[in-house]
């Protein structure tokens, strides 16, 4: 067993903290007020191939490992959770099932404009009555002449506002229940597909959560993704590699507001002293790095199992149900150890404590990790 990290991973660290430091912390307060990414910021990651990590070299990526795409959304995450979850969004719920279960045809149309930022990917599964229960999609789509007809309405999209491309997944019939569901790419430029909200947000405020109305699109029949009945097989294996990707997230920002509270409690003092001198303060920010190291360990071993292509499903759901859990720990008590400056949005904290709330709740609530975990028990 060994916990090293290889070279190529620690000068890819070093880059990432490089370009993080240079590029991101400067305007993350700024993203998170004007409630955008600047579209010059994209491009710069997407230069830097952020946008295509562990996609093949043959389809425009990186060519990189898929736990150097864990460390990439990890290192963005501790300036600016936003930024994160833009990279995870992306990769690991667009670019990831089209990679596993697209057809070498649909491989080299969508991946090359997806790696290179010139598209910015998502996945349209969330509705009004569907979050957790996939099973209960409204959506329909229907066959006509030489395409699908897809008609219905999606929530809570991360990157839709982009009208990039998306991985759709509708129902042929709802009776069928989960066995009715397939997956279609969309180019989501497509007449019919209508953007009806971005909504305001509590946190991760610069990441676009759109919701979409789906009138009569038409989606070429090769556009499907997988076969007739795989969407609810797709759906699920995309959202277990998704989590590990979130818990990267998560383990970002809770390192940052460790980061940002170890800096301050250097610089502070109160009675003559460096807050960092009393044992009350140094004790919660030796618990708040316990625990993330903890988180590490869960999300490193999810991404090695994933990446060896062995089960991780019961390990995804656990890495991300500690993270999650860690992210929003970390930074309430980081809001503490800055004390009246912790509520002042010049110290961050309180944004990334904002942020980290969301984590507990997409691609599966800490209460469905917890189903999952318990499940995967028995069998």
């Amino acid at each position: 067993m060994n916990f090293e990290l290889s070279e190529d991973h620690k000068v890819l660290i070093d880059s990432l903290k490089d370009f993080v430091d240079n590029e991101i912390k400067p305007i993350a307060v700024e993203i998170d007020e004007k409630h955008e990414i600047p579209s010059s910021l994209i491009s710069q990651m997407s230069e830097l191939g952020f946008m295509g990590t562990y996609i093949p070299e043959e389809y425009g990526g990186a060519g990189m490992d898929y736990f150097s795409y864990i460390l990439t959304v990890a290192e963005v995450s501790k300036a600016c959770a936003s930024t994160g979850v833009l990279v995870a969004a992306h990769t690991s719920l667009c670019c990831g099932p089209i990679l596993s279960y697209g057809t070498e045809e649909q491989k080299k149309k969508y991946l090359p404009d997806l790696a290179s930022g010139e598209k910015i990917g998502c996945f349209l599964q969330t509705e009004p009555n569907a979050g957790s229960d996939v099973s209960n999609i409204d959506t329909k789509y229907k066959e006509e002449d030489d395409c699908y007809v897809i008609t219905g309405s999606k929530i809570f999209i991360t990157n839709g506002a982009y009208k990039g491309t998306g991985i759709v997944i509708a129902t042929r019939d709802k009776t069928l229940g989960h066995k009715g569901l397939s997956a279609f790419i969309v180019d989501l430029s497509t007449p019919g597909v209508e953007v009806t909200k971005n909504e305001v947000k509590m946190g991760i405020r610069g990441s676009y959560t759109t919701a979409f109305g789906l009138d009569g699109v038409k989606v070429p029949k090769e556009n499907m993704l997988g076969k007739e009945g795989d969407g609810f097989k797709i759906a699920m294996e995309t959202l277990n590699a998704g989590r590990i990707s979130i818990g990267a997230q998560a383990l970002g920002i809770a390192e940052g507001a460790l980061e940002k509270s170890v800096e301050y409690t250097l610089e502070r003092k109160q009675f003559k002293k460096p807050l960092a001198a009393f044992q009350a303060v140094s004790m919660k920010l030796a618990e708040m790095k316990l625990r993330i190291e903890q988180s590490k360990i869960l999300i490193y071993k999810a991404a090695w199992l994933k990446e060896n292509n062995k089960p991780y499903i019961m390990e995804s759901a656990m890495a991300k149900l500690s993270a999650s859990e860690t992210a929003t720990f970390v930074t309430k008590d980081a809001i503490q150890v800055h004390g009246g400056y912790g509520f002042i949005c010049e110290y961050e904290v309180e944004r990334m404590y904002r942020d980290a709330k969301i984590t507990e709740i997409y691609e599966g609530t800490s209460e469905i990790q917890r189903v999952i975990i318990g499940k995967m028990l028995f069998n």
